[in-house]
């Protein structure tokens, strides 16, 4: 599949980058002891660390080192065992210092590579500059007051991971899938919380445009885009807009850009500062960040499984399809869901884990899925408790209902809230597997059709789903399918 662009000149390759913010899961900030609650009343979460008071001195937060050495890990990446903070010099009205506490040549996290997928199930590696830790700024609020902006610090000092790619992407479908794999590993990892609607994972979008086989073009910077499909139009306005440019022998400025999502277009935020224009220099506040490989190693022990050895895990014990695999495993929620309701499942039914993968799978992601994205409900908020999920696919496993009736009792269960066993019996469902009444049943419809028999017997072999079709709509759909066709092949062809 190709990436280029088609302009009216030929065509145009485009080049991404990506920085991605991702907030760290830890309870305090980066060098404070203040909380980082979500939602708090605005300046109720600031210590005189955050909000910059004279004298104040900044103290490392241990767990957000962790923090960002089990996403290096997660990642592939190398983690340096030294490292250094520095200030970022910039002015704003929400950075209470004038400067971020970041880190610039020396980084927590070094250089690594990530294999994504692709939609036509082609593999992209895509390379990680580093991994960096700092601090947030504050918010500005501008719609608090018709002529005034109001500065909330609760963000002030918040622990970052700021994840730089490489310049390796060249669609917008590959950023897509690069940040989604990011995403899916701080989460697994337990670093991050992934929520971009509240501002716990964002990007700044790296964008430029060159003549297949040459030099790099200038590249603008789309800030703060806190969603993936908008990050995906940011690429592709931002495209065409630089292409158009210079097919009409104009320049591409090197800027600082922001995503107006009612235009899908991007608009100029200001010229793009070079890394000189920041002033950065070791800050004299805190030492050089170091630590042993064995603290490295004890992490690395105790990271969890992620979600590429989760779905070969799937797919090699389970014998789940690779599709299916991977619908499980995009989010860490589906897949706790799906291992406990199979757990659960093997425990009711009395069955062997390989034996119940692919059906508990199938139900997982076709029916309850279908059904959650109906009511507009995540994995977490499924009316249908675990148990009750269980005992319905235990009932196709033993035969009592039929696939077709588990799904029937599905729709009933999502209305009533009622367990599966109870729909059944108050609705008379259990599946007819009587040999006995099953084959004098075929004999009555074989004799009532004899004309049809005939026709069958003369080649005639899709008249076959029509017997079947008689027999389930007597049986009002009860009858075992697998009983029907074994009597059935048997008189007919016998």
């Amino acid at each position: 599949m190709s990436s280029l662009f088609q302009g009216a000149t030929g065509d145009w390759e485009v080049v991404i980058g990506l920085e991605i913010h991702a907030q760290v899961i830890s309870e305090s900030k980066l060098f404070s002891g203040a909380s980082t609650k979500f939602g708090a009343e605005p300046n109720t979460q600031v210590s005189f660390v955050c909000a910059a008071m004279p004298g104040m001195l900044p103290v490392i937060n241990e767990e957000c080192v962790r923090q960002a050495v089990r996403t290096g890990l997660a990642m592939g990446c190398q983690i340096n065992l030294r490292s250094v903070f520095d200030r970022k010099n910039y002015f704003y009205a929400d950075l209470p210092q004038g400067y971020q506490i970041s880190q610039f040549k020396d980084p927590i996290v070094g250089e690594g590579m990530l294999t994504v997928e692709l939609e036509d199930g082609s593999t992209k590696d895509i390379g990680i500059e580093r991994l960096h830790l700092e601090q947030d700024a504050g918010k500005s609020m501008h719609d608090q007051h018709p002529n005034m902006t109001y500065v909330d610090l609760n963000r002030s000092g918040v622990a970052l991971m700021e994840i730089v790619s490489k310049p390796d992407m060249r669609s917008a479908e590959e950023a897509g899938a690069y940040f989604r794999k990011i995403r899916s590993l701080v989460r697994y990892a337990g670093t991050c919380d992934g929520n971009m609607d509240q501002g716990s994972m964002r990007a700044d979008v790296n964008v430029s445009v060159r003549r297949p086989g040459q030099e790099l073009g200038i590249r603008t910077e789309t800030k703060n885009v806190n969603s993936i499909r908008y990050m995906m139009m940011v690429i592709e306005s931002e495209t065409r807009r630089q292409v158009d440019v210079l097919e009409a022998g104009g320049t591409i400025n090197q800027e600082t850009r922001l995503f107006e999502v009612a235009t899908g277009t991007t608009r100029t935020m200001r010229s793009k500062e070079e890394a000189h224009d920041y002033r950065y220099f070791p800050d004299p506040d805190l030492l050089p960040l170091e630590f042993t490989q064995e603290l490295v190693d004890e992490l690395a022990a105790q990271m969890p499984e992620l979600a590429d050895a989760k779905k070969a895990r799937f797919i090699k014990d389970l014998h789940i399809n690779a599709y299916n695999a991977g619908v499980l495993v995009a989010e860490k929620e589906s897949a706790d869901y799906f291992e406990t309701l199979l757990s659960a499942t093997v425990e009711k039914s009395g069955k062997a884990v390989s034996e119940v993968g692919t059906l508990v799978s199938n139900w997982v992601t076709g029916d309850l899925f279908g059904a959650l994205k109906k009511l507009g409900l995540g994995i977490n908020q499924s009316p249908v408790s675990i148990a009750h999920a269980a005992e319905l696919i235990t009932l196709q496993i033993d035969g009592t209902i039929s696939g077709r009736i588990a799904k029937e009792v599905f729709e009933n269960m999502l209305e009533s809230g009622k367990s599966p066993e109870t729909i059944v019996e108050e609705k008379g469902l259990r599946q007819v597997s009587d040999t006995g009444e099953i084959e004098a049943m075929i004999d009555q419809i074989l004799a009532a059709n004899a004309d049809k028999v005939e026709e069958y017997r003369g080649g005639k072999d899709k008249l076959y789903g029509f017997f079947v079709g008689q027999v389930m709509k007597n049986t009002g759909g009860k009858a075992n399918p697998q009983v029907v066709n074994k009597l059935l092949r048997q008189k007919l062809d016998g």
